[in-house]
């Protein structure tokens, strides 16, 4: 007799969200990918890989919703920026929040791990600090000490 798994499966967990306030629709840019959103917030689920304690697992991180897309949450260092394909805009304090109430939100509902690091606050997709650009290009060659200069 075949046991029954004691977790849901992707689209049980999608119909789950669905019950729960979440919008869930058909994303094309991720085959099997579904659009997950709820007060402006997004993000791309797919079925996860068989083994993981999840049923569903991120395409696209959570992020704010312009003009239909899922926008990143880049880093610079002195401030946060969404970033779509087209747009790049400044984080605002209440977008940040909005992200990580539907992260924490879509995490328990979805049965996914959630880790303490990320529990604390929102973090970021890409991080790219402005006074660190172009510093590996500028780095000399490491000194070998061992090695005799000059035919000594």
């Amino acid at each position: 007799m075949k046991r029954k798994s004691g977790s849901p499966s992707f689209d049980q967990t999608l119909e789950l969200l669905r019950a729960n306030g979440f919008e869930v629709t058909q994303y094309t840019g991720v085959a099997g990918g579904a659009l997950v959103s709820k007060h402006g917030v997004g993000a791309v689920l797919v079925a996860a890989p068989k083994g993981e304690e999840s049923a569903a697992a991120f395409a696209l991180r959570p992020g704010t919703m312009v003009k239909g897309e899922v926008a990143r949450l880049l880093d610079r260092g002195f401030q946060k920026f969404m970033k779509t394909t087209q747009y790049e805009l400044p984080a605002t304090a209440s977008q940040l929040q909005a992200i990580h109430a539907f992260s924490e939100e879509l995490k328990q509902l979805a049965g996914a791990v959630d880790l303490y690091n990320e529990s604390l606050g929102t973090t970021s997709d890409v991080y790219r600090y402005d006074r660190l650009m172009g510093r590996e290009d500028a780095q000399p060659a490491p000194a070998r000490p061992w090695e005799l200069a000059g035919g000594h």
